[in-house]
């Protein structure tokens, strides 16, 4: 996490330095899709935009962390459990022990946890697999109010551009006494430009959001399957006494 957050960093601050250059060389006929990009930011009031930049690049910094974990964390649940029932139909406890705690992932974690407790009867060992399963639920779960916070954020930051811009539009009409449209022009471009970069941030972590949780639902949906599954290994196999 510390080096996808490092990376925001630079990221960032690479963004800002371009924007910074551009400003000062000017607007350029032949530009590209980034450039073009960065003169928006500009005109938005690129000191105030830096504010939205930085909501998308840790919100991007946190799914790109969540979702990388994930992957990890999804395990072939099936294959695991023929593994186990293998070790446990020639009465090695251990050896299935020693598959999950091979094998990486919530999943393996939680069946270990229940092997572990074998000895104590079925009852202990949903138990420990019910208990164990609402850790894993939470460490699944980390970095997911981060990336709520920066989809709230983002739209508010651009809303408040909003209200910035058409004050600094009426304050121009104020001193100038015109209501000429080149007098709130900039004004109200700052305004429209900021609540558009706003909503867009918002648009994209939302979709990695949804993204996440779809994932996370995933995962569990096949940990309370494979948590059922172990149960009934177990007592096919006369783990229980």
């Amino acid at each position: 996490m510390r080096k996808l957050l490092a990376f925001s960093l630079v990221l960032f601050v690479a963004f800002t330095s371009g924007a910074v250059d551009l400003m000062a060389q000017g607007a350029i006929e032949d530009r590209t899709g980034f450039q073009v990009l960065k003169q928006y930011f500009i005109q938005g009031d690129w000191r105030f935009m830096s504010f939205v930049l930085i909501c998308l690049i840790l919100g991007l910094a946190f799914c790109i962390e969540r979702i990388i974990t994930l992957n990890i964390a999804t395990t072939n649940t099936d294959k695991l459990l023929a593994r186990i029932d293998d070790s446990l139909k020639s009465g090695d406890v251990n050896g299935a022990m020693e598959v999950c705690k091979s094998t990486p992932g919530p999943t393996a974690s939680i069946l270990y946890e229940g092997l572990r407790n074998a000895d104590k009867g079925p009852d202990a060992v949903e138990k420990a697999i019910v208990s164990y399963g609402s850790v894993q639920m939470g460490l699944l779960e980390r970095g997911l109010v981060w990336i709520s916070l920066f989809i709230a954020i983002a739209p508010m930051l651009g809303f408040m551009g909003t209200v910035i811009g058409m004050i600094q539009a009426f304050d121009r009409i104020e001193a100038v006494g015109d209501l000429s449209p080149s007098v709130v022009a900039g004004g109200i471009k700052v305004a429209l430009l900021t609540t558009v970069f706003g909503l867009i941030v918002a648009i994209i972590l939302q979709i990695f959001y949804n993204y996440i949780i779809s994932k996370i639902d995933g995962i569990v949906n096949r940990m309370e399957d494979a948590s059922i599954a172990v149960v009934d290994v177990m007592a096919r196999n006369n783990v229980f006494k």
